[in-house]
């Protein structure tokens, strides 16, 4: 291939972000766009997108598209990634990889049988400052970790309500445990215990406390005990009780200590670098991850993270929901 034809199937907000990034991308272009919403479809084709459906598997059926991008709610995930193998396009699926392990096996399989390239969207792994923190823990400069930190603190379903003037409307299906699997822990969680097993390999233990503030079916802050195959002792806290946004990774060597954070540039640069880049820094691992996947399918080479990895993750946050530290 050398100019890979995607389609991006689900343009919430997520999808929002991955249309933006897909004109910025080096050897490929967005030629389909599918969404229930004809508002959201219009934002495509004013980007230039040619093909727009309200139905996504029309665009499976579409023998120009090469790859497509799942950006649709946790629910949706098995369905339309099953059907997309089968139509035998290559799939970047944002995370969680489903709902639960039987889900994800299911996905794997069906892209393992349709001979699938299937890649999971978790921006930190291709964020520049946790790049650097791998880079610290594989050059040996830190020495053995003994302790890391985990912090992911935000919104969560209340963010478009933090970034309005007035209320806006949250998803209803964000409130339905059925629908997401969880609640934060498989939300935020799953990208701080993917970016971690991708630091430190497998985790051989994990224990969880849950907190419930807002009265929800499923949990709205999570604090995790994870113990690492290689000794690595972590503590994962995530949570949507805020309406600020804390990302930030603490590591504790026999050498020396080393942190790394994620957080918005302030409105003004914001502004700058997105007319001058075309997108804001803030997002670069969103771009940088796509453009791997892109770069991945030209090469014909197994892109990471991979379903596996997805189905890991899931496996941890499964064994922390079991393996409940009651407190008080």
């Amino acid at each position: 291939m050398e100019k890979i034809r995607l389609g991006l199937i689900g343009l919430g907000y997520i999808g929002k972000i991955h249309l933006k990034h897909c004109q910025k991308l080096k050897n490929a272009k967005l030629i389909a766009a599918s969404d229930l919403s004809k508002k959201a479809l219009k934002i495509a084709t004013d980007a230039g997108v040619k093909q727009t459906f309200t139905d996504y598997e029309q665009l499976l059926r579409n023998s120009d598209v090469d790859a497509v991008i799942i950006a649709l709610p946790t629910h949706l995930h098995t369905r339309c990634a099953k059907q997309a193998a089968e139509a035998k396009k290559h799939i970047f699926l944002e995370k969680p990889i489903a709902r639960n392990i039987t889900e994800a096996k299911e996905i794997i399989s069906a892209a393992r049988k349709n001979n699938i390239k299937l890649m999971m969207g978790y921006p930190l792994r291709f964020n520049p400052a946790f790049c650097k923190v791998k880079k610290r823990i594989d050059d040996g400069t830190l020495g053995e970790i003994e302790i890391a930190n985990a912090a992911y603190i935000s919104t969560g379903p209340f963010m478009h309500r933090a970034e309005a003037h007035t209320p806006l409307p949250v998803p209803e299906w964000w409130f339905n445990k059925e629908l997401t699997g969880g609640g934060v822990l498989i939300d935020l969680g799953s990208h701080v215990i993917n970016l971690l097993r991708w630091y430190f390999g497998e985790i051989a233990n994990i224990k969880g406390h849950f907190g419930y503030r807002f009265n929800l079916d499923f949990e709205d802050s999570a604090t995790c005990i994870a113990k690492f195959g290689n000794g690595t002792l972590a503590v994962i806290n995530v949570g949507w009780f805020s309406q600020g946004y804390h990302l930030k990774i603490e590591l504790h060597g026999s050498v020396r200590s080393f942190s790394a954070n994620h957080s918005p540039s302030n409105p003004i640069s914001t502004v700058i670098q997105t007319l001058t880049r075309g997108y804001s820094k803030f997002y670069e691992g969103h771009l940088a991850e796509l453009q791997y996947f892109v770069n991945c399918l030209i090469k014909d080479q197994p892109p990471s993270p991979s379903g596996e990895d997805g189905l890991k993750d899931l496996e941890v946050i499964e064994q922390a929901y079991k393996n409940q530290i009651r407190l008080g």
